[in-house]
């Protein structure tokens, strides 16, 4: 009975040592700090029994929502070591849920070997009825080659609603006016049946174009705003979710969609569609596998983050497109405040005669090579990849002014980095421009900024194979 006594103080000592530890709030991309997990040499021959889970500081948010983030629940059976790994995996997970800007995971009391953990946090603004102002381009060096025209912008009244009823569920209604008129409804419930497995999204939306795209000229799009009926776009979609565990995150998406532009365009681009054709109407069905285990998935450091899918657009002649696609990033910690990143990313769409809509490769979205920002890459098939080196420079909180209790600071990070980017785009069908169907290579060096709400701002001078360099601003959130 003694020997049983003394076991249980050595152990509650363990775990109030183990509990002062990890009661820090992992920081976001914006607060990280590494994390201290103590060297315990438990004997792995008696396991700890979860108790009760006590949740704190949720005012919208679901419990069981939060719940569903624990690599462990109330009955478990666990060893110490994996418990103290369960705390960070929890902290980890709650975080990339972008719901909270703390979380704090911890023992809360122990009853032999049974213990209670405790979480808490910090809740977000989930609501932003904000005023939308932003340019059309797909960077701000394109906007720039315009001469930063107003007339290249978009604005109106953008509305989006995080964490809708609790469930991490989110609802977006968009009126725009300006360059694009577009009206935008989309509602995605991630967790809509009770073992939080399955989910949906609905979708719809409309916009009308008075400038088209209609070809790439010198790697440069060009434009034009001379038709009279523009181009006019129409989409509904479905979607369905299904997340079995933590990490894997598995989506089927259908969607019908309606392409009206001026007959006028296709003596500029006979192939801007089809042949002969100023109007396509095609349903579009794709899946997409996604796994992550990332420190932070709105800027990950370490870990690794990769999803593939498939996906098949139009039914027959009008519109017929195969496109498998995959992407992976993996971040390593180096040495003290360093950390380097390996991304790669591939497309391939078949077949490889398609129309020009179907031929938008790099400078498009997230695939781009940092340096090349002034030009776009059409194609068919393609593939990159991207190398980073970040050192952190400082690390510092100022105090909000508007004082609430859930941001009464704003974080800041500042990272040096340099990169090195390589590249290659093959294009069956329009192969007048110099950037493809050749390997290209770029290189330079930034700063990133990353605050709170996953705000990332990116300064980077770079050059490329032609000799030319610039210096790039990019702004990224989720707003």
């Amino acid at each position: 009975m003694r020997t049983t006594t003394i076991y249980c103080a050595v152990v509650m000592l363990l775990l109030l040592v183990m509990n002062h530890l990890q009661a820090q709030p992992l920081p976001s991309t914006t607060n990280r700090q590494e994390p201290a997990v103590p060297k315990l040499q438990e004997p792995r021959s008696t396991p700890f029994y979860i108790g009760k889970v006590y949740v704190e500081g949720n005012k919208r948010t679901k419990s069981y929502i939060i719940e569903r983030e624990l690599p462990f629940k109330s009955g478990d059976s666990i060893f110490l070591p994996e418990l103290v790994k369960g705390f960070e995996i929890s902290r980890q997970q709650l975080f990339n849920t972008g719901l909270f800007n703390e979380v704090i995971v911890a023992l809360k009391s122990f009853r032999g070997y049974e213990v209670d953990i405790i979480i808490q946090v910090k809740e977000r603004w989930y609501f932003f009825p904000i005023p939308y102002l932003k340019p059309v381009d797909r960077n701000l060096s394109e906007w720039a080659r315009q001469g930063y025209g107003l007339d290249r912008v978009n604005y109106g009244l953008k509305f989006t609603q995080y964490n809708f009823s609790g469930r991490n569920d989110k609802l977006r209604f968009y009126l725009l006016t300006g360059y694009t008129k577009q009206i935008q409804f989309q509602y995605e419930q991630p967790y809509a049946d009770k073992k939080l497995k399955h989910g949906f999204g609905v979708g719809f939306s409309y916009s009308f174009n008075k400038e088209i795209n209609y070809a790439t000229v010198n790697n440069q799009q060009m434009f034009t705003d001379s038709l009279t009926d523009g181009i006019k776009r129409w989409e509904g979609s479905l979607q369905y979710n299904y997340r079995p565990g933590l990490r894997t995150f598995h989506t089927v998406r259908l969607s019908v969609a309606r392409q009206v532009v001026d007959s006028q365009l296709l003596g500029l681009n006979p192939k801007y569609l089809t042949a002969s054709n100023s109007a396509v109407t095609y349903p579009e069905l794709s899946y997409n596998i996604r796994y992550v285990n990332v420190d932070y998935v709105h800027f990950p450091l370490t870990g690794w983050v990769a999803e593939g899918g498939i996906l098949r657009r139009g039914i027959d002649k009008h519109m017929n497109m195969w496109q498998i696609n995959g992407k992976a990033n993996k971040g390593w910690r180096v040495a003290k405040k360093t950390y380097y990143a390996l991304q790669g990313a591939a497309v391939l769409r078949y077949p490889f005669d398609q129309p020009y809509i179907n031929h938008r490769m790099f400078g498009y979205g997230d695939m781009f090579l940092r340096g090349l920002e002034k030009y776009v890459v059409d194609g068919v098939a393609a593939g990159m990849v991207r190398n980073t080196l970040r050192y952190e420079l400082f690390r510092f909180n100022i105090n909000n002014p508007l004082r609430t209790r859930s941001h009464d600071q704003i974080p800041f990070r500042i990272y040096a980095r340099t990169f090195g980017d390589m590249g290659y785009s093959y294009n069956k069908n329009f192969t007048d421009n110099s950037l493809t169907n050749r390997m290209l290579y770029t290189g330079g060096f930034g700063m990133d900024v990353v605050t709170f709400y996953d705000i990332i701002l990116r300064f980077d001078y770079s050059f490329n194979q032609m000799g030319q360099s610039g210096v790039f601003f990019h702004v990224k959130n989720d707003f």
